[in-house]
């Protein structure tokens, strides 16, 4: 059978494919994009029933294309994100072909790749690899299959009543990992949450919200130069209106905080004594926001509303001050442990020699060191806004120029 000659191929149809799609297309430069499942897949079937974008509409978006139907301070649902990408797909005409599953990429000798999907076999100059950061779920060999309570992945929480009757341990006090502990403890479960190291910022602070001072202050263009800096976990959230995450106030509520998850024996999860700690060096992160935001607004002379409630720290609940260090989770009556710990990324189908020793790609600004294969979507990309609704339109700019620039 005839391969069907492509001069680039996207592979995804999520927030990077499309918005490199639109570059490509303005620029008149014959794309394809392909997509395993439906577009924007993982916003539709990886995603809990609550879920909220974590930025306002103003700002997770594409700057072509503002959301009609969501109050721009307000938080769009998951559902309604799906809609902004189809809505987008049909207004950019992109060319996408669903139900198509990429099995593997290789390199032709005389440049280009040999592509194999589900649906045949393709022939194309350059290949995008645009499957985001949230490629395959990690759970963590921690607590085994035989230990009686049910493990699922934050991928495939959907909603309380998913879960069986009893208490929850929710490990991971990232975004997903805080706003699921709340979830269910709002629901009337007692639940369980293990908190590792992270960033706590503002909601909102003195008129403006967090993606705005992270762009006024000049965050949204850091580097991963440190590798410490690629996995910072945040706990930021948009739902209920949006708020600050809070910890303390979490426990008040009637959660149990723990450190982080250690090991497993005998039905009984040790935690790491760094509680107080993590919540510490979060507070500082988040009270260190408020001081660069407050020296923003004096250095330019800017009539922002003064917010000195922000400052104020509630008490350290019982579950810090004494905190426990290991739970029998048969007595605790934890049925359900959720896995919030992220994901890794998962290329296999990109047979050639793109990779380092750790499976990360290797690429400049999403360029890979194979000629003709490019990145877009990931982490840390260009910089921190690279995995973001607007911040992957541009490093789609980016990619499309090279493209484009190659005759």
């Amino acid at each position: 059978m005839t391969a069907e000659k492509i001069k680039t191929l996207i592979v995804g149809a999520g927030q990077a494919g499309l918005a490199l799609s639109e570059h490509l297309g303005k620029r008149g430069e014959p794309h394809l994009i392909l997509e395993r499942n439906r577009i924007a897949e993982r916003w539709r079937s990886e995603r809990w029933d609550s879920l909220v974008a974590n930025g306002p509409a103003w700002h997770d978006r594409f700057p072509t294309l503002e959301f009609a139907d969501v109050d721009p301070d307000g938080f769009a649902s998951a559902g309604r994100i799906v809609d902004y990408f189809e809505t987008f797909a049909t207004a950019i005409a992109a060319p996408i072909r669903t139900g198509v599953d990429v099995l593997s990429v290789k390199a032709k000798a005389g440049g280009g790749f040999d592509v194999e999907t589900s649906a045949g076999a393709f022939e194309a100059e350059n290949v995008v690899a645009a499957t985001g950061p949230f490629q395959k779920p990690i759970i963590p060999r921690l607590i085994p299959d035989e230990a009686g309570v049910l493990q699922l992945h934050s991928a495939h929480y959907r909603n309380p009543a998913q879960l069986p009757a009893g208490a929850v341990l929710v490990i991971g006090a990232g975004s997903s990992g805080v706003q699921i502990a709340d979830e269910l403890m709002r629901s009337g479960r007692q639940v369980y949450l293990a908190v590792g190291p992270h960033n706590r910022p503002p909601r909102r602070y003195r008129g403006r919200d967090f993606v705005w001072w992270l762009g006024a202050l000049g965050k949204w263009d850091m580097k991963a130069v440190e590798p410490a800096m690629e996995h910072v976990t945040i706990a930021v959230s948009g739902a209920r209106g949006g708020h600050t995450v809070d910890f303390r106030a979490l426990a008040a509520g009637g959660m149990i905080l723990l450190g982080k998850a250690e090991r497993y024996a005998d039905g009984v999860i040790s935690f790491a004594p760094d509680l107080a700690r993590n919540i510490a060096h979060g507070d500082a992160d988040y009270l260190s926001v408020l001081d660069e935001a407050d020296a923003y607004i004096a250095r330019n002379g800017l009539d922002f509303p003064e917010e000195p409630e922000a400052r104020v720290i509630l008490p350290d609940p019982p579950c810090m001050a004494d905190p426990l260090l290991s739970l029998d989770l048969a007595r605790a009556g934890v049925s359900t442990v959720v896995w919030a710990t992220g994901y890794q990324l998962d290329f296999g189908w990109l047979e050639v020699p793109a990779f380092d020793d750790q499976g990360n790609p290797r690429h400049q600004c999403g360029v890979a060191d194979v000629p003709g294969l490019y990145f877009l979507g990931l982490a840390w990309l260009s910089r921190r806004a690279s995995p973001f609704i607007w911040g992957v339109w541009h490093d789609a700019a980016y990619l499309a120029e090279h493209i484009g620039s190659k005759g």
